[in-house]
């Protein structure tokens, strides 16, 4: 826990009014150590799945069936590049450099959503991502636009509103497949059949076993406990699988009228930890492929740095353009 100053007891006060009050936390007020450890955390970790996210479906960029899918998928892949660098730059407004950040995730000391460490083995695949990923992140971050953290919860407005595009992108390439010939329907079932359950894992572990989103939600960095989302996620799924004319992979779906919320079966907690240990289908290869372009692209980084060293009136001011660029 953080150790309160007595000269920063005036400051811990008013910083418990801010977040009672429901206001915003901004990058120059007071805040508690642990708080700004642990949006560096939650944030980085945002930012990192942006990233990695991106290779999955960019996988299928030269493979689009169509000219208007390729343009989709591109801009796309090209929209969570953007994310990933409205995040990085809401982290940078709490004195964490974006070095620092892909040098934790880089080393593994830093950790990506487990969702992007299973292949897209065919086109289907890439509409199930948009349905089932970017409508589980959308659960997920809706309310992220409510942050006490001013930069991470304007970041989170732009961002969730490309999310939507994408889901209802993901939607419509399998209402497309679902209502196609027999082949392509049962190549949307088969999407559907492995990315269901990797879906509800997304949420993260159940709230018994989760170690920040009891304290999360009490800084109201967080608005829901991952169960409380998982549910709400279920519950928009099912009748939109019944549109789609697919089928989710769970027997135990009911419908509980008592409890006015779609009952689902057990999640395999068990493939969770070990897809987060490491031993996914694609750990190794999303990584690697990470590392890669990081150093393939030295050279760039190398060439902006000399430049501002050149024309030093012409670099703007570090932390004005980081905050900026986070609100």
């Amino acid at each position: 826990m953080t150790t309160i100053a007595p000269e920063d007891t005036g400051q811990e006060a008013l910083f418990d009014a801010t977040i009672a009050a429901d206001e915003r936390i901004e990058p120059r007020d007071w805040m508690p150590d642990d708080y700004r450890a642990s949006l560096v955390r939650q944030i980085a970790q945002h930012a990192h799945s942006e990233i990695i996210g991106m290779q999955p479906e960019a996988n299928w960029i030269t493979r689009a069936p169509s000219l208007r899918r390729k343009a989709i998928l591109m801009a796309k892949v090209q929209d969570e590049a953007g994310h990933g660098l409205y995040l990085y730059s809401a982290a940078e407004t709490l004195g964490t450099g974006r070095d620092e950040l892909l040098d934790k995730l880089h080393t593994g000391r830093q950790k990506y959503s487990s969702i992007f460490n299973y292949p897209t083995l065919t086109w289907a695949d890439v509409g199930a991502i948009g349905w089932l990923v970017d409508g589980a992140a959308i659960t997920n971050q809706v309310p992220l636009c409510r942050c006490s953290y001013g930069p991470y919860a304007r970041a989170m407005v732009r961002i969730c509103k490309e999310e939507s595009f994408h889901q209802r992108q993901g939607y419509e390439l399998l209402l497309t497949l679902s209502r196609g010939t027999e082949a392509q329907h049962a190549m949307a079932q088969d999407a559907i059949d492995r990315w269901w359950w990797p879906s509800l894992m997304m949420f993260g572990p159940p709230d018994d076993e989760s170690a920040h989103s009891a304290q999360s939600m009490a800084w109201k960095i967080k608005r829901h406990s991952n169960d409380e989302l998982r549910q709400r996620f279920v519950d928009i799924c099912v009748p939109q699988a019944e549109t789609l004319g697919l089928t989710l992979p769970d027997p135990d779906l009911r419908w509980n009228e008592e409890r006015r919320h779609w009952d689902f079966g057990p999640i395999d907690w068990t493939e969770f930890r070990e897809v987060l240990k490491g031993n996914g289908p694609c750990n190794d290869e999303r990584i690697g492929r990470r590392r890669r372009a990081h150093q393939e692209g030295a050279w760039v980084r190398e060439a902006a740095a000399a430049h501002a060293a050149k024309h030093p009136a012409h670099t703007p001011h570090a932390g004005t353009d980081q905050e900026e660029a986070a609100r």
